[in-house]
């Protein structure tokens, strides 16, 4: 009977000194907690987008020309150096052509400086302007853009050449909107008591996806990226102002006349 509670004891002793080393050398092979301070600039990135809205006091179709003149975005838009038309779409139901592809160099102080073609969509009737480069194509309604031809092969597509970019669409959006104010003080609702017509009011968005060829890049633009649709969008309001709102000058009174806008002296005749 001793002879079995010793044996009992011993294997009771083992187990438990077992259980013991193997806890400890599960403590010891479990590797060590770290926690990432950094974003890693090598890993995958997805899709970027930008987007920034604004509501200005004019009709669509005058935005509209201003969105869809290109060849002036180095006059007024931010990191533009450069912008040159190189193929007009065929007419219209209009008749009139629009940019189809379009030569841009882009650049910030004397960090980045690059060059690169966009193939560009204008669907008049959708107030739509899309420019796409890489490997990015449109997303407007073939419907829309029938006066523009088919995207040509990649190795006759300037606007696939590789850049730092392997993916970019920018995309603006107007939508027309009529605006009457408020009543004033205690009056009821000016739908019931105002005669004045509204006036039409356009509200402009602006839609940015891009995806860089290096995730380095992603990393280091990460603090200035956020902040380039509402300055582009500023830029495009300062423009549309300074065209429709400063005194009638020569390059004014053009610009209106091919609109369709009426100048002062016209309106007063009136």
């Amino acid at each position: 009977m001793k002879s079995i509670r010793t044996s009992s004891a011993l294997a009771s002793q083992f187990s438990a000194t077992t259980c013991s080393r193997a806890a400890i050398a599960s403590r010891n092979s479990t590797s060590p907690q770290t926690r990432s301070f950094f974003p890693n600039p090598f890993a995958s990135q997805s899709l970027q987008t930008l987007t920034a809205s604004r509501i200005l006091p004019y009709d669509a179709k005058t935005l509209y020309a201003i969105v869809a003149d290109i060849q002036s975005y180095h006059k007024f838009l931010p990191f533009c150096i450069s912008s040159n038309v190189t193929k007009q779409s065929s007419p219209d139901a209009e008749g009139k052509t629009w940019p189809e592809e379009a030569e841009l160099v882009v650049g910030y102080k004397d960090v980045m400086r690059e060059s690169f073609y966009s193939r560009v969509y204008c669907a008049p009737e959708d107030f739509i302007v899309e420019s796409v480069s890489g490997e990015t194509d449109t997303t407007v309604p073939s419907a829309s853009i029938k006066h523009h031809s088919t995207r040509p092969s990649p190795d006759q597509d300037p606007a696939r050449n590789a850049t730092i970019l392997t993916h970019l669409r920018s995309r603006w959006t107007l939508s027309p909107f009529p605006y009457k104010p408020g009543p004033m003080g205690d009056e009821r609702p000016q739908e019931v008591t105002s005669d004045i017509p509204p006036r039409m009011q356009t509200e402009v968005n602006l839609s940015i996806d891009y995806q860089f060829a290096n995730p380095l890049y992603t990393t280091l633009s990460a603090a200035a990226a956020p902040k380039v649709a509402e300055k582009m969008i500023e830029a495009f309001e300062l423009r549309a102002r300074e065209m429709l709102d400063r005194p009638a000058t020569s390059k004014t009174a053009k610009f209106k006349g091919a609109m369709g806008i009426p100048s002062v002296g016209e309106k007063a005749k009136a």
